[in-house]
């Protein structure tokens, strides 16, 4: 049996990058996901694309290569509402929800007092009140069903340590660790889990797929520092995936409140 068989798990952010390889690799060891994304640009203050419809599609034709099942949601987690038609989703075609990966997010550069108030806005409103809208649409069902479960959020090395020149990044990333903190407590009653990990830089994203870490290095604050870790320059998606498939895992079953850094060793070094 697989690590995370006959469980059912919503990924949020999953038409590339991340999100895509955490709902493949949770499928991969046995579990069905709802997987969404929003599907389409949301600011001008956010310098690349955002995923597509397709690609969305894309994520949902992996995760049932794996001979599991997937539904396709699109929804934008600055939304509860939106949020509880995933849930919903869920609930009518696999009947249980026992994982959320909050993974969606969205980042942009620029010194804190430069920042014009949208570009602080969207960063908060999808790094930060993006998970609590997906906790705020998913607990209160994962609590009625009592069967407990894992709620796994993604922050990022910046989460851990003062990044610059993206406050806002950095202060979204802090936040979500104190949401986490919070949460671990709250519904630790109910047997429901709540972790965060921390990757550094990551390759193979949506801003990143294709290009020499030597290039994201010149042009991405946040690959300069990666350039730096101890370990390697930075970490693949299917790393941070099999994080998160241990915390959503039974094996994780007494962890929680958890920072697990997934990061080459960045947030330990000098």
């Amino acid at each position: 049996m697989g690590r995370v068989e006959g469980k059912v798990a919503l990924v949020t952010g999953a038409a590339r990058g991340q999100g895509r390889s955490h709902a493949v690799r949770l499928a991969e060891e046995g579990a069905d996901v709802v997987v969404t994304d929003v599907c389409h640009d949301i600011s001008d203050e956010l310098p690349y694309s955002l995923a597509s419809k397709e690609q969305l599609e894309e994520t949902a034709e992996l995760v049932r290569a794996t001979g599991r099942r997937c539904v396709a949601v699109q929804a934008d987690v600055r939304s509860v509402a939106e949020m509880r038609v995933a849930v919903d989703a869920a609930r009518e075609e696999f009947g249980r929800l026992d994982t959320l990966v909050a993974n969606a997010g969205v980042m942009s550069i620029g010194a804190a007092w430069e920042l014009s108030e949208e570009a602080w806005d969207v960063v908060m409103d999808v790094n930060l009140k993006g998970p609590w809208n997906a906790v705020r649409a998913a607990i209160p069902w994962m609590i009625e069903a009592g069967q407990g479960g894992s709620v796994i959020i993604t922050s990022s090395a910046a989460g851990i340590r003062g990044h610059v020149p993206y406050a806002h990044y950095t202060a979204s990333k802090h936040g979500v660790v104190g949401l986490m903190k919070a949460l671990s407590n709250e519904l630790a009653p109910h047997r429901i889990r709540v972790n965060t990990v921390h990757p550094t830089g990551v390759s193979d994203t949506g801003i990143t797929v294709g290009v020499p870490i030597e290039e994201l290095a010149a042009r991405e604050p946040l690959f300069a520092l990666a350039a730096m870790n101890p370990l390697a320059p930075y970490v693949e998606p299917r790393d941070v995936s099999n994080a998160v498939l241990f915390l959503a895992s039974d094996e994780s079953r007494y962890v929680t409140g958890l920072q697990f850094t997934v990061d080459a060793g960045s947030t330990n070094k000098p």
